[in-house]
């Protein structure tokens, strides 16, 4: 029984020192780890071709009005007392 608990308190002690070792190195290079992402993200923005890319399905050319209504014709859904 001491044998477990004995290995179990070694293994407690690696990780609480992994934590520590972890924590102490992210503090200390903090500042450059900032600069890389920011850099890696407005990297990738420059290969999206701006803020107009396509995110959720197919591009619109610039100017389109995305949430114009579809004709209920258009549709081919019956709509009752439709001005179409």
């Amino acid at each position: 029984m001491q044998k477990i608990v004995n290995v179990l308190a070694l293994a407690s002690f690696v990780v609480s020192g992994a934590v520590i070792g972890t924590g102490a190195y992210v503090y200390l290079n903090k500042d450059a780890i900032i600069e890389n992402v920011t850099e890696k993200a407005l990297g990738s923005l420059g290969s999206l071709g701006g803020l107009g890319g396509a995110v959720g399905g197919g591009a619109l050319p610039l100017g389109t009005n995305d949430l114009a209504p579809i004709a209920p014709q258009a549709s081919g859904l019956p709509v009752p007392n439709s001005p179409f």
